[in-house]
């Protein structure tokens, strides 16, 4: 064996049709274009969501509701998450970047604390935001609540 002898498997390599290379070809003519229509023109190119003229997905489908574009999205975090913490790691001053370090919270979040979860321990939370029944919890404890 040497490279003379050397060849693709068979079946690896298929032939590529040439197209408008005269009518003896089998693809000359119209080169597999169809008679007349847009397709059949150079530079022809589909619109993104074009079905030929039928009235496409993305009109037929009925839209309804509203997405307000300045909602301020909030990361929720409960007493109990908190209480854990304060268990836990022995903590009792919780800011934004203990819950950072924690994984609780990611750098771009903002934070609203929540009163789901029972409180034992006498913590001081700085949060975005804090619901009136955590703020009530945290403060019956004899933690305090800053807003950052």
């Amino acid at each position: 064996m040497n490279l003379s002898n050397l060849k693709p498997a068979e079946g690896a390599v298929k032939k590529e049709k040439r197209i408008g290379r005269g009518q003896g070809s089998g693809h000359g003519g119209t080169s597999t274009r169809g008679h007349k229509g847009a397709k059949s023109r150079s530079g022809y190119k589909t619109k993104i969501g074009f079905e030929g003229g039928q009235m496409p997905l993305q009109r037929r489908v009925p839209k309804f509701g509203f997405k307000n574009i300045n909602r301020t999205e909030y990361k929720a975090v409960n007493l109990q998450i908190l209480q854990n913490l304060a268990e836990n790691k022995n903590i009792t001053e919780i800011t934004f970047d203990v819950l950072k370090d924690n994984g609780i919270v990611s750098k771009n979040d903002l934070v609203k604390v929540l009163g789901n979860g029972e409180l034992k321990t006498k913590i001081n939370v700085s949060a975005h935001k804090f619901s009136a029944s955590a703020k009530a919890s945290i403060e019956a404890q004899g933690g305090t609540c800053s807003e950052i």
